[in-house]
């Protein structure tokens, strides 16, 4: 099976796309073309993908001809992004939309219930929100909380900041991984140049969630609804999670959920560094959980042979055992 994977908007290593997804087809044998902002972000695409860069802003045209080529010999072909269904080429494949990102105003409430019509929608119901679950994390440290992903004014980088200046005195300094949208950029920099936090910027997924081992607290702050997938990677490494409400926290004990509030938050991490039994047990809580239910090499075959169908295919190459156990190895 031939797989045209399709973003303008999303960095090309995006953990969802780039590290589940694309990876579990190339895994199963399939071929990928991969349609994604490689030079904006300054990625150097894969190898082992076929790779059409487009202009991140580069104007629908652009975006159109990218898609267009992208679809040219394509089985299937995965949006990720809403803008995108208003450019496919007359010429083309299934479609599968990914609909993750809460989808707002006329227009493209409009475009969404075309889609549910016309292609196949898959959400977390159908493809679970996963991580990838290290085998033993160490346990929670007390010296620092951690934000996982992109930062803008809807993930509270304005709440993050004020925490970690209400922190610093108590000897906890906050690290925050993930690119920034523009508007936020400068008050990250004024912080990091007051000392306040280390802004690290965009750091590729293994070690990224490998930095996240070890904190007090996993930071999730957010003014958007759905479950961000930063929760379940704080759970997959063993940190307990600090995070405005959200269902899974609260059912499986794995965190603190407070109000979109800084003085909440913070006494939500100062009592986890006070408590080292505490911040144990949730972080357990939580590993737990996430190796038993959102492991994403568990998810992935599923995953594969959705695609198939929908690319209309009457076979259904398998992930072997080895492939398996070389996702959990990594």
């Amino acid at each position: 099976m031939r797989v045209c994977v399709a973003t303008i908007v999303h960095h090309p290593e995006d953990a969802r796309i780039r590290h589940r997804q694309i990876r579990a087809l190339l895994d199963a044998g399939h071929e990928v073309t991969y349609v994604a902002p490689f030079s904006f972000y300054n990625v150097t695409p894969t190898a082992k993908v076929r790779a059409i860069d487009v202009r991140r802003g580069g104007g629908l045209n652009t975006a159109r001809h990218a898609l267009r080529r992208g679809c040219r010999d394509a089985d299937l072909l995965i949006a990720h992004d809403i803008d995108l269904l208003r450019l496919l080429p007359l010429r083309r494949p299934p479609v599968v939309w990914d609909m993750r990102e809460h989808v707002d105003g006329p227009l493209n409430r409009l475009t969404a219930a075309r889609a549910h019509r016309r292609h196949h929608v898959v959400d977390s119901g159908s493809v679970p929100e996963a991580t990838l679950v290290s085998p033993s994390p160490p346990p929670p440290g007390d010296t620092r909380v951690v934000h996982l992903g992109r930062l803008s004014a809807e993930s509270g980088v304005a709440e993050l900041i004020g925490l970690a200046r209400r922190l610093a005195p108590h000897g906890v300094r906050l690290d925050l991984i993930g690119a920034a949208d523009p508007a936020v950029r400068p008050m990250l920099r004024d912080a990091q140049r007051e000392g306040l936090l280390d802004w690290f910027g965009y750091v590729p997924l293994r070690h990224a969630l490998r930095m996240t081992e070890g904190a007090l607290a996993g930071l999730s702050l957010t003014r958007r609804e759905g479950l961000p997938t930063r929760i379940l990677d704080y759970m997959g490494r063993g940190v307990p999670v600090v995070s405005t409400p959200q269902e899974i926290v609260e059912r499986v004990g794995c965190g603190r959920v407070v109000p979109l509030d800084v003085e909440a938050a913070l006494q939500a991490v100062l009592d986890l560094k006070e408590d080292p039994g505490l911040r144990g047990l949730l972080g357990t809580r939580g590993h737990v959980e996430a190796r038993l239910r959102h492991d994403w090499p568990d998810h992935a075959p599923a995953f594969v042979r959705l695609m198939e169908r929908y690319a209309g295919l009457s076979w259904s190459p398998s992930l072997t055992v080895d492939v398996l156990e070389a996702w959990h190895r990594t």
